[in-house]
């Protein structure tokens, strides 16, 4: 009876989980099915998974086939892809190289640098937007590519996630490499980040994420139309600023294509996204 019982209890459990999967994932359905309707299907029918008639054109202006380029969807697609790969990398290192030090280096003001590291990340973001804009205005490099990138190199959270990870390294496995004479930046590159991979990849997902999907920074230090990213760029479309309609299936390709890179990075590193986390916490 008692079998019986735990049986039941487990198969309504996945069917509940069936479920909830169901009505997360029917939105990204209606999503991929609306990119190739027409104008009118899609608003005519918005809930409906199969196009009717279908139609590939909204695609079409995406990958500029057929001369329209009036939405230069790819022209965002490459300055996304740039800022977020030199966003990323750059972040990776250098708060790798923050994180080390504030592990593994003595020096006076650490406690208070590492304090003033947490209490950054208790700042909102939105209250640097007006701090941002003035000083990349007082560096003359406004609208450019530099406003874009340069602002993003660091990331306190970075530094923190980083921090903890090293800190459950034990000092004595660098004891060989300090033995025959490797420098504290030769220990840190040779010895302690390799053991870090997982804290890396995590820092590399959230890096990537953020950096992608970054939306108010890039609105308060651009205003080119050449130097938008799919986000600000699928924000002026949504908005009606680059044409005339509803233009659902236009819309919804454009995000379609923006969830995608972040969807394929997180799946092919969950798992040790997920490790890297605990093991970052463990001594938080």
């Amino acid at each position: 009876m008692t079998r019986r019982t735990t049986g039941w209890k487990l198969i309504l459990f996945y069917v509940v989980l069936v479920l909830f999967s169901v009505i997360y994932l029917y939105p990204f359905l209606i999503q991929i099915a609306t990119s190739f309707k027409t104008d009118s299907s899609a608003t005519d029918s918005p809930l409906s998974l199969i196009p009717h008639p279908f139609d590939p054109s909204a695609w079409k202006r995406i990958f500029g086939i057929g001369g329209d380029n009036s939405v230069p969807i790819m022209r965002w697609l490459g300055n996304s892809v740039v800022i977020t790969l030199v966003v990323t990398a750059a972040r990776v290192f250098f708060d790798s190289l923050a994180g080390y030090a504030l592990s593994r280096l003595r020096f006076r003001g650490r406690g208070f640098l590492f304090g003033t590291v947490l209490a950054v990340m208790s700042v909102p973001g939105v209250a640097l937007l007006i701090p941002k804009f003035l000083m990349v205005s007082y560096l003359g490099i406004y609208d450019t590519y530099s406003a874009m990138v340069l602002p993003l190199l660091v990331d306190a959270a970075g530094v923190f996630i980083m921090k903890q990870f090293f800190d459950s390294i034990p000092v004595s496995v660098e004891e060989a490499a300090r033995i025959d004479g490797a420098g504290v930046f030769r220990t840190f590159w040779s010895v302690v980040l390799p053991m870090a991979r997982p804290a890396l990849i995590t820092l590399t997902i959230l890096s990537f994420q953020g950096s992608w999907n970054e939306f108010t920074h890039f609105l308060v230090t651009t205003q080119s139309p050449e130097l938008k990213t799919l986000v600000t760029g699928l924000a002026s479309l949504a908005s009606g600023d680059l044409g005339a309609g509803s233009q659902y299936p236009l819309k919804l390709g454009a995000a379609l294509l923006t969830t995608i890179p972040v969807a394929l990075l997180f799946f092919a590193f969950q798992r040790q996204f997920v490790r890297g986390a605990n093991e970052g916490g463990d001594k938080g």
